[in-house]
């Protein structure tokens, strides 16, 4: 079993409070590094979250991963995610084709709804529409990706396309395109029945308490003609490593607090304490901080429950130190992604 093993980021700013200032400029360098260090430490994708707030700095992912791209030999570079519902699919796809040809056939694209709200006013979309818009887009950007002219009716939200070519094309035919979940079951079920490989972000709770929405998309799937063996999954968590256990919680937990509580109070959470920080790192917990054997015990439990073919890792949550960050990467493509691997091989060689 060769499961794939990537990081992905929203290129968080430290705020008021919350960390050492640094600037948007020098953020944006340490994402090229980050994303650089990942390639030589042997892991196999990069992601690269759209925000439109003060507090992450890339609200253009293939322009940042394009970046990326000249200074990488064999990771994909991915969006995590496009806000799709607010942006112009013919653009995207441009986009990507682009960072296509730049790094040699090794984009992908991860489209969502978007848990974040501000790209809607700032781009002139009605909240109201918020499912309407991701489904009619959609619809347009897997069209874009079958056939270098495109006829497209038009609809609420997008006009008519009568045969036009759409250029550059991509080395890869078709672009891969994923969809990516938070929870909500008529999304999960959407990507099964498209066909289309399925991204489930796990920030909170027990991931076992996901599997039936893992269950839920493979049933979609079959019931739409589709082989769901052939389908990837991928789970995306928080997570950090460090050499040691101790470390690893007392250097991810300042930032990540910060980060939660800044969110949480604006969509009415409580603030996050440090017992339920720890449970989050139990065994059964969501969180994957520790040292390197303890994140890949959890990495390979995860794959029992969903048997997924890509794990991702958000370890930059909050105003994490640069350096830092740097050697959680490392820990993780050069001593947890062959302990997963070599796990994975031996499982599946003794069944």
């Amino acid at each position: 079993m060769n499961m794939e093993l990537g990081v992905y980021t929203f290129a968080e700013l430290a705020t008021s409070g919350e960390g050492p200032a640094i600037t948007p400029a020098q953020r944006m360098r340490n994402l090229v590094e980050e994303i650089e260090l990942a390639d030589q430490a042997g892991l196999d994708v990069f992601g690269v979250g759209e925000h439109h707030r003060p507090d992450f700095v890339v609200s253009s992912p293939a322009v940042a991963l394009a970046a990326g791209a000249e200074r990488t030999k064999d990771i994909r570079l991915t969006s995590a995610v496009s806000v799709l519902s607010s942006d112009d699919p013919i653009r995207i796809f441009q986009d990507f084709a682009t960072l296509d040809l730049l790094s040699g056939g090794r984009a992908e694209i991860m489209a969502g709804r978007g848990s974040f709200i501000e790209s809607f006013p700032l781009f002139g979309y009605d909240l109201d529409d918020y499912d309407d818009l991701f489904a009619e887009k959609l619809e347009l950007l897997l069209a874009l990706t079958k056939s270098e002219h495109v006829t497209w009716p038009g609809g609420r939200f997008t006009t008519p396309i009568d045969g036009l070519g759409v250029y550059p094309q991509p080395v890869q035919q078709p672009l891969p395109v994923w969809i990516a979940v938070g929870g909500s079951p008529n999304s999960v079920a959407r990507a099964g029945v498209l066909g289309l490989p399925l991204a489930v972000a796990i920030i909170g709770g027990q991931p076992q308490r996901f599997a039936p929405l893992v269950d839920l998309y493979r049933n979609a799937a079959q019931q739409g003609g589709h082989d769901p063996a052939r389908l990837p999954v991928s789970i995306n968590s928080h997570g950090y490593v460090a050499d040691d256990s101790k470390r690893a919680a007392s250097e991810f937990f300042p930032a990540y607090a910060a980060m939660m509580n800044r969110i949480g109070r604006e969509r009415g959470w409580p603030p996050i304490t440090r017992p339920q920080f720890e449970a989050g790192r139990s065994p059964q917990g969501h969180l994957l901080v520790g040292n390197p054997e303890e994140v890949a015990e959890k990495i390979v439990a995860e794959h029992a429950i969903f048997g997924n073919d890509r794990f991702m890792l958000q370890m930059s949550v909050g105003p994490m130190d640069h350096a830092k960050v740097m050697r959680s990467i490392e820990l993780f493509g050069t001593e947890v992604a062959p302990m997963v691997r070599r796990e994975l091989e031996r499982r599946a060689d003794a069944a």
